[in-house]
């Protein structure tokens, strides 16, 4: 049996004594799962499976979007969470116990909770906690906890999905020395990489690029051009035949725009209610300003749900930006409501 995960908090260690007495371990990551949340969820699932012959484990976790079913155990994730269960131990992984969502009373009743997590807006909510916010992802941040001698293919594929998936394909800023080298230690395993790539990150389905058109279509510029934000309404969703999970991707191409510093997509989830991604280059901290709104993230992309009609929330967003740009609010708000 490989040693037990040893979960560290800053440069405070801590050790899980009580873990090979575990029979019973949950997994839960947050709402609407990403593919860092998914694959950290499956990675650690293949992981303690190994770890802990014997135990039973569970993942629960919204039905993940369809290119992940290509990796090993995605038809084990349990989408109901209806169940009384206590389970010996909890993680919850890549968010806080907030954005549980319907796992969040297991969560609670476990006997033993733990956090791990790389978002610098979560403060830990487990009995033990992992919060490393210079690392590229939790994918990353898990690898890095694991005995080597337990990690096989099916992790290793977990692992790089999660990780390219939080870097952009190793293109954002939070891709380290450290995190391609681990890639590098992933590849060694032999998997199609290349094929993984396009099918879980690149490939899109013909809906989810029509979409995709008239959210940029749809796109507007302010702030003397150096913002742009897109909003698709439910109407629009329903005509397309697309839900959220069909929106990733948008936010990103937005940014991609040349001589834009902070791009902002949203989408509408009921009356008055709008969930917000922001992305940035590096001159908007955008978890500061999901912050502002009860939301979080990392410094370049981060999101929240808003309240209030598209253009009201424009104008609160923008506020927040435009005091990190030191853009003037007057000209700001005349703007954006042309």
């Amino acid at each position: 049996m490989g040693k037990p995960l040893n979960l560290i908090r800053g440069v405070n260690m801590k050790r899980i004594d009580d873990l090979k007495n575990v029979k019973t371990a949950a997994i839960g990551g947050h709402m609407r799962p990403d593919g860092d949340c998914v694959c950290s969820c499956l990675a650690l699932y293949h992981y303690l499976k190994k770890e802990l012959p014997g135990a039973r484990v569970d993942v629960y976790l919204e039905e993940p979007p369809a290119p992940f079913h290509v990796l090993e155990g995605i038809e084990d994730i349990k989408s109901e969470f209806n169940t009384d269960e206590t389970y010996d131990v909890f993680f919850a992984l890549d968010c806080n116990d907030e954005r549980l969502g319907d796992a969040l009373p297991v969560f609670r009743r476990a006997k033993r909770r733990v956090n791990i997590d790389h978002h610098i807006s979560n403060t830990g909510c487990g009995d033990v906690n992992i919060i490393e916010t210079e690392k590229s992802s939790t994918a990353e941040l898990l690898y890095e906890l694991m005995e080597p001698e337990l990690v096989d293919e099916a992790i290793a594929k977990a692992v790089y999905v999660g990780i390219a998936h939080d870097t952009g394909v190793f293109r954002y800023s939070n891709t380290s020395p450290r995190t391609m080298q681990i890639a590098a230690e992933l590849l060694k395993f032999g998997f199609d990489f290349s094929k993984l790539i396009e099918e879980t990150f690149y490939e899109k389905t013909y809906f989810q690029t029509q979409i995709m058109g008239r959210a940029i279509l749809g796109s507007v510029r302010f702030m003397d051009d150096r913002c742009i934000v897109s909003m698709v309404s439910r109407r629009m969703m329903e005509f397309y035949c697309v839900g959220p999970k069909d929106l990733d991707g948008i936010v990103n191409y937005l940014q991609g725009v040349r001589g834009v510093d902070c791009a902002i997509f949203m989408y509408e989830t009921g009356t008055l209610e709008y969930k917000v991604s922001m992305r940035s280059n590096g001159s908007v901290n955008v978890a500061e300003v999901a912050v502002k709104f009860g939301g979080g993230g990392h410094v370049r992309a981060a999101g929240c749900t808003m309240n209030g009609t598209y253009h009201d929330n424009i104008n609160n967003l923008s506020r927040e930006i435009a005091a990190q740009l030191g853009w003037e609010s007057t000209r700001r708000t005349s703007k954006t409501q042309q």
